[in-house]
């Protein structure tokens, strides 16, 4: 089973291409099942349908996984067994006719304007570290970043040349899920700040190590995932909030949407593969419009109510 697991392994990364942080991911789900299977006396060349509801059972009853989590259990194992049908391990693949769990509607957390204002405001911008903070905050906000895209850009990504935005911002060019390298667009707020952390701080966090990486860390290395969610934790708690980075680029997206931006737009700035994922922040403009209307005309309701008595 360890040998199976290391070439499922390795199939993600070099024939399907998927990105280091899905295929491992689905390296750490195949192995629970592996284990689970070795628990249960089963094998991967032989065990059914059935067996495999019986592991779902248990992720959900035991490990307490939600519907979204179900939903990548159920994606793993269908890759896995696409794995073994392909590599003429066995003839089936038992995964196929699994019933994908509905994901419930979740919307996203949103910033206002101002509470962003004072996240960003909480960073003492005059500190290297604090300057490279900010400039990531701002950047991530500007461009809708993901935290991934963010933590792997490289010096080269970056254009801010007079030719490409003439009105003072930039372009980044970002691998995002899959791999899939597209071109962002970021205003001339987060730019003013990009060329302040090239020219102060940056130089001071790398010191004598050469690296490609725009964002280094105390080390001189690039940051990781884990010191950015950290880093915005502590700032957002300074601010009076205990929101997600993920929040600012939710909020982006909202706010491209409420100042009319068409889907598609949006779609293809955010890098969604589907544009069905995007259409969650019509649903989020609509809840904002409720809730504006709840806010602003409170006597509203007590008016209608009167009118039909």
């Amino acid at each position: 089973m360890t040998a199976l697991h290391q070439q499922f392994y390795s199939r993600l990364i070099a024939q399907e291409r998927r990105s280091p942080l899905t295929a491992e991911t689905y390296r750490v789900e195949a192995r629970h099942f592996l284990e689970w299977l070795a628990a249960e006396g089963l094998a991967p060349e032989s065990v059914d349908s059935t067996g495999l509801a019986k592991y779902l059972d248990k992720r959900r009853t035991v490990d307490c996984i939600d519907s979204r989590s179900a939903v990548k259990v159920i994606s793993v194992l269908r890759s896995f067994f696409r794995f073994m049908v392909d590599e003429s391990i066995r003839e089936d693949n038992p995964a196929s006719i699994l019933e994908t769990p509905r994901r419930p509607l979740h919307l996203p957390e949103l910033l206002s304007r101002e509470a962003v204002e004072g996240i960003l405001a909480a960073v003492n911008s005059e500190t290297p570290l604090g300057l490279r903070d900010r400039t990531i905050f701002e950047l991530i906000y500007s461009a809708g970043l993901r935290i991934s895209e963010t933590v792997f850009l490289n010096l080269r990504d970056l254009d801010m040349s007079s030719s490409v935005s003439p009105g003072g911002g930039g372009t980044a060019r970002v691998r995002g899920k899959g791999s899939k390298e597209r071109l962002v667009i970021f205003g001339s707020a987060a730019a003013s700040w990009l060329r302040r952390y090239l020219a102060e701080s940056r130089p001071k966090l790398t010191g004598r190590i050469h690296s490609p990486a725009l964002f280094i860390g105390r080390s001189g290395k690039r940051l990781s995932r884990k010191g950015i969610w950290k880093n915005y934790a502590r700032y957002a708690a300074l601010a009076g909030t205990s929101s997600r980075l993920h929040s600012l680029r939710h909020s982006f997206a909202t706010e491209l949407l409420a100042g009319g931006a068409d889907l598609r737009s949006v779609q293809e700035l955010l890098g969604h593969s589907d544009i069905t994922t995007t259409q969650i922040y019509a649903h989020v403009d609509v809840s904002l419009l409720r809730e504006n209307h709840r806010k602003f005309l409170p006597r509203l309701g007590q008016i209608q109510r009167g009118m039909e008595k």
